[in-house]
């Protein structure tokens, strides 16, 4: 690094408190050393000491002292760049709330397939409603998948959503009060069920309706696709609406959503008249969860061991049951969409 006069007139000479008495051998051999080192041989390093007790002084020129000054001046002025361009760097935990989507959104209304920009979007173009589902993880007979309840909301939640136009779906929550786990009782005696305390299922529910809630939805719509759901709803919802935080927003529990019976009447009108068979499963739910999967109903294995049938119904062909299935997802869709308007017309924020 060149060396000029306007350098030398920046620092006089500048003293080193060492305290160490015996340092002047050594900044003899450094002064070699230096020199050699960073070519400044008309560059003298001025040593001596004055011993005061146990107090040393050496005395360092300048010259020297003001080279390193300039080195660590430029090292400083790298390590601040070098420090900036971290900081140009999002926090991963804490991106910009206002930052721009890079990509178009994907099309879909359920909210753990969205990305949190995607979200915060679609809130923002009108979607201020959420679907909170609740179905459950039990045993269902032979055939179906103990997600039965989970598989079903799917499709009626999507359908739901959709004729709404301006909902999103939660997370389906699976984990519902099934029965007493010690000692095991009702669906909790079979293998796979997945069973939470009625106070466990509630403080589960009524955290996730606070989550939605903090977030700026208007209105929480809960619904519930099996029977023991139905109370605990119904209790988040009143304790949530009570509690003087709401802030805008409305949670609301569907009871129109859970009926069976509407549905087992209407298949008896369109023909479809079942005999039970004494299995926690019937022609309605199967047509479900095959117009969402039919692999959930063991639909190749059924046909492979003659059992494609249910209550003394034929199954097959199976396009025309998942046909069906799509009909009873629409009927129990329109039941609750109209419930739902008349529920957050009148109970608006």
């Amino acid at each position: 690094m060149p060396w000029c006069d306007q350098d030398r007139a920046l620092i006089p000479s500048v003293g080193l408190l060492l305290g160490d008495p015996s340092l002047a051998p050594r900044l003899r051999r450094m002064n070699h050393s230096l020199q050699r080192q960073f070519w400044w041989p008309n560059e003298t390093l001025n040593y001596g000491y004055y011993n005061s007790s146990s107090t040393g002084v050496a005395v360092i020129s300048w010259p020297l002292f003001v080279k390193g000054w300039i080195m660590l001046r430029y090292a400083g002025l790298s390590v601040i760049g070098l420090a900036a361009s971290f900081l140009a760097i999002p926090d991963p935990v804490n991106p910009d709330p206002n930052g721009l989507r890079p990509i178009a959104a994907a099309d879909t209304l359920f909210i753990e397939d969205l990305t949190w920009m995607e979200v915060r979007d679609a809130m923002k173009s009108g979607k201020d409603t959420v679907i909170v589902a609740t179905g459950g993880i039990e045993q269902n007979g032979p055939y179906l998948v103990t997600g039965k309840h989970n598989v079903v909301l799917q499709g009626t939640t999507e359908a739901i959503a959709r004729k709404l136009g301006n909902a999103l779906i939660a997370p389906i929550v699976p984990f519902v009060p099934e029965g007493d786990i010690d000692p095991p009782t009702v669906h909790m005696k079979y293998p796979g069920t997945v069973s939470v305390t009625e106070k466990t299922y509630r403080d589960l529910l009524t955290d996730i309706c606070a989550s939605f809630r903090a977030h700026g939805f208007k209105h929480v719509v809960m619904i519930g696709d099996s029977g023991g759901n139905q109370e605990g709803m119904k209790q988040v919802a009143e304790l949530l609406n009570g509690d003087g935080k709401g802030n805008g927003c409305r949670v609301h529990y569907i009871a129109e959503y859970y009926d069976f019976k509407s549905v087992a009447d209407w298949l008896e009108s369109e023909g479809i008249s079942q005999q039970p068979e004494g299995f926690h499963d019937d022609f309605g739910m199967t047509a479900m969860m095959m117009a969402v999967d039919p692999s959930s109903v063991r639909t190749n294995q059924r046909i492979a061991a003659d059992k494609f049938r249910i209550n003394g119904v034929e199954l097959a062909p199976a396009q025309r049951t998942i046909e069906w299935g799509r009909r009873i997802i629409d009927f129990r869709a329109v039941a609750t969409v109209k419930a739902i308007r008349k529920a957050t017309q009148v109970d608006a924020p």
